[in-house]
């Protein structure tokens, strides 16, 4: 399932735990895709606390708690990484990740408080709302099968990698254009991953914002940035990158474009995807200022120029991404979707 959805379906379980309706939620996914992101963005949203508990790391002993001697009795001391409502708030995300390379004895120690929401004498907060994340057997992690008793206890989904909820959080995120543009252009490289070659560093959401961070720390050392992009994203991927990027010399000036002076669209593919993100870059940099319409009109008006009307269709939709339902509100999409209209209806 596409993040977009995941989110939805996350987000509805968080706002159905007060009316009891919320069952624990399994994510399935391979390594590198964004599980972990996805539960903090909610929890952010949403202005609460996330707690974040590595069974893998975990004895039986640091969930269930310590006993101790009352008189004759033994009693468990409740551990302070549960959630507790004086002290993490009365609503929360208690996220148990890397719940399949747990060994079983720690996952067996979960069975209760999973279902149950309960740990001998300890209860998790009504407001709270529990979710799990793991890499499948087949990703070359660390993992273990899930017991069926424990599999029982979730609704189970799988995080499938989709570029136009990845392009979203990018632009949301701040990662550099470059890559958007690249990834683009080569989609199939947002997430290459074949555990059967045993890959160190390879292309995921994950490490593309590493070559983000690599993009911005070695923007003055060339002869490093090819290197810096392979530690990130794998030796071929690395080098594609770098070529593109190089690439970016040869692109018409977009000041020409945004201010309605030029309508130059270059011959190369690369360079139209590359164009296409840097138009979304300057969108998302106008709105709200004085002249947001006039740079939007400009910007449609360009995306009717492509000699593949599936080009501009691309460029619009990452825009209304971008800006939201504004773009609607430019007299110059009318005139643009009606220019595509045999694109939308019958492609």
């Amino acid at each position: 399932m596409r993040p977009a959805q995941l989110h939805q379906i996350f987000k509805q379980e968080f706002e159905s735990v007060e009316q009891g309706h919320h069952t624990p939620v399994m994510l399935w996914g391979p390594p590198g895709v964004g599980k972990s992101q996805l539960i903090s963005q909610l929890a952010s949203e949403h202005g609460v606390a996330v707690i974040d508990i590595r069974l893998s790391q975990m004895e039986p002993s640091d969930l269930r708690g310590i006993p101790f001697r009352v008189e004759n009795t033994v009693e468990w001391a409740i551990p302070s990484i549960l959630p507790n409502e004086e002290k993490h708030g009365k609503k929360g995300v208690l996220f148990l990740d890397e719940i399949t390379s747990a060994p079983p004895t720690v996952s067996a120690a979960a069975y209760q408080l999973i279902l149950d929401r309960r740990l001998g004498e300890y209860t998790v907060p009504d407001g709270w709302v529990i979710f799990a994340a793991g890499n499948r057997q087949g990703d070359r992690g660390v993992t273990y099968t899930m017991p069926a008793p424990l599999a029982n206890r979730f609704t189970h989904y799988e995080f499938d990698v989709h570029l136009d909820d990845w392009v979203t959080w990018a632009w949301k995120n701040g990662i550099d254009e470059r890559v958007i543009a690249f990834l683009r252009f080569r989609p199939e490289l947002l997430f290459d991953f074949d555990p059967a070659h045993n890959p160190v560093a390879f292309p995921s959401p994950r490490s593309w914002e590493f070559a983000h961070r690599s993009l911005q720390k070695f923007k003055d050392s060339s002869e490093l940035l090819v290197g810096a992009m392979q530690a990130c994203v794998g030796p071929a991927a690395g080098i594609e990158l770098k070529a593109f990027v190089d690439n970016l010399d040869n692109l018409p000036d977009i000041d020409l474009i945004i201010k309605g002076e030029s309508n130059e669209v270059p011959k190369e593919i690369d360079l139209q995807y590359a164009v296409s993100t840097a138009l979304v870059g300057r969108a998302i940099r106008a709105k709200g200022s004085s002249d947001e319409i006039k740079i939007f009109g400009s910007i449609l008006n360009y995306a009717s120029q492509y000699p593949q009307k599936e080009m501009g269709v691309m460029l619009v939709s990452d825009m209304h991404r971008a800006i939201g339902e504004t773009i609607f509100e430019v007299p110059e999409f009318s005139k643009w979707a009606t220019q595509i209209a045999d694109v939308m209806l019958y492609t």
